[in-house]
């Protein structure tokens, strides 16, 4: 009980600033540096290479400046034994032979490679159908709540979105961790996961509205607060419960969905953030707004 007289909406302001200033320094750090994109979202080549000996990062770079060449390496696999080559251009079928024969020379003939290459017209049709699904899935989710709740709703539901997914891609520019395919789909994710856990918290709200008699911004803060501790319960044991499974993932997974579970994990943190610290005391404000506007014009047409 001594927890339920914290004041959510009351620390509004406080909320909204922090959430105002992590976005002005997103949006410095993207126009300065700009985000690490993955191969998905630019042209080049990238090898996987395993060579059944364990290897060194040193090693391998010394390998491929043989070679005249200078790509982004990882090293991976449990024995250290699988190379990633990351090449920023599309590598010609002799280069790939050279840099197979080389490592054959070196490692054996069991080395094996693989090759996923992405040319710039697929890196183009990549990057615009990301825009066009993560704005698509926003627009649907803000028409659902338009139709089930009101504008209110959906201009605080929408708010919250946009709030998590910049959240998410301000972590990636600022520590340039790389953005590829398997990020977006994180990214779609943790839009579905806000989203209902927003909904859970505004269908409570607009249940206590039956009964509420709300005139004052005291009244509506008391009735937000109310409908926030009524789910925080739902909110806490779900959020743990998945976040839980994503943690899991990111230091138990392969490297193949390490940056996904990373993404998750901010993203489900924020989620739950923003669905309690920024959407309802939002909406709040907004209700607050359309009741004194309906005040004042039912004054002056008494005045009149």
């Amino acid at each position: 009980m001594r927890f339920k007289q914290f004041d959510f909406v009351a620390k509004r302001k406080l909320f909204f600033t922090v959430s105002i200033a992590v976005t002005v320094a997103g949006i410095a750090v993207l126009l300065l540096f700009g985000l690490n994109l993955g191969l998905d979202f630019q042209s080049g080549t990238s090898l996987d290479i395993l060579t059944g000996q364990t290897v060194s990062n040193p090693e391998v770079r010394e390998l491929f400046a043989s070679l005249g060449m200078e790509p982004n390496i990882t090293i991976a696999g449990n024995n250290q034994d699988r190379v990633n080559a990351r090449f920023d251009h599309v590598l010609s079928e002799e280069e790939r032979n050279e840099i197979l024969s080389l490592f054959r020379e070196t490692y054996g003939d069991n080395v094996t490679m693989d090759e996923y290459t992405v040319d710039a017209e697929m890196a183009r049709e990549f990057a615009r159908n990301t825009m066009i699904y993560v704005g698509l899935a926003s627009l649907l989710i803000a028409l659902y709540v338009i139709i089930r709740f009101e504008w209110r709703f959906a201009v605080s539901a929408l708010v919250a979105l946009v709030h998590d997914a910049f959240f998410v891609i301000t972590v990636f520019a600022v520590f340039r961790l790389e953005v590829n395919l398997p990020f977006v789909a994180a990214l779609l994710t943790i839009i579905g996961y806000s989203i209902n856990d927003t909904i859970v918290i505004f269908d409570r709200i607009r249940d206590n509205l039956k009964t509420a008699k709300l005139k004052i911004l005291d009244d509506v803060s008391g009735l937000v607060n109310e409908s926030i501790w009524q789910t925080m319960v739902r909110s806490i044991n779900t959020g743990l419960a998945v976040l839980a499974v994503a943690i899991i993932l990111m230091l138990l997974g392969s490297e193949s969905v390490r940056l996904f579970s990373l993404a998750m994990v901010v993203g489900l943190i924020v989620g739950v953030y923003s669905s309690i610290c920024i959407a309802a005391p939002l909406w709040a404000v907004l209700k607050n707004r359309s009741m004194k506007a309906a005040k004042n014009k039912k004054t002056a047409v008494e005045n009149a």
